[in-house]
């Protein structure tokens, strides 16, 4: 059920993150037990293409870093979290877990995918949000990645 490697693993992943946070969101506003919102995501969606160890990881792995992820996040935001659109805040949480805790996956696919993520769940500008906040997170926390990359290229919005 899991893809290994190559681009199988990339949409797999990016599966993912789209469960992961349908689910997240549903935990952020109800409350339900986190083993609960996965069985059910599990018997309810098609999860034959999501890399389902990740879906895991993202859905249990963030509300344990919770305080670490919102203060990594915090400083970048316009106003407090509490405030932020509930699918703006499980993005950025998605976003900024990746880029602490995947240093595998580089900086620019986690922004793109958090871009793509409020393409289809946010509210009409919520990428460009998104974008913003990412990108000041990824120079906090990816720092040496960033300027290894930066050889005068910077990253452009997706269209």
């Amino acid at each position: 059920m899991n893809h290994a490697g190559g681009r199988a693993s990339h949409h797999g992943r990016t599966r993912a993150r789209r469960t992961a946070l349908q689910a997240l969101y549903q935990w952020d506003l109800g409350g339900q037990d986190l083993r609960d919102i996965e069985a059910q995501f599990r018997q309810a969606q098609d999860m034959r293409k999501v890399d389902t160890d990740y879906f895991r990881e993202l859905l249990h792995g963030i509300p344990a870093h919770l305080s670490r992820l919102d203060a990594h996040i915090a400083p970048f935001l316009d106003r407090p979290m509490a405030q932020v659109d509930p699918v703006e805040r499980e993005i950025l949480r998605i976003g900024a877990y990746e880029l602490e805790r995947h240093p595998e996956v580089p900086w620019r696919v986690v922004i793109n995918e958090g871009i793509e993520l409020a393409k289809m769940f946010g509210g009409e500008q919520s990428h460009k949000y998104i974008n913003g906040v990412l990108d000041k997170l990824a120079g906090e926390l990816r720092t040496a990645e960033i300027a290894a990359s930066s050889s005068g290229e910077h990253r452009h919005e997706s269209a």
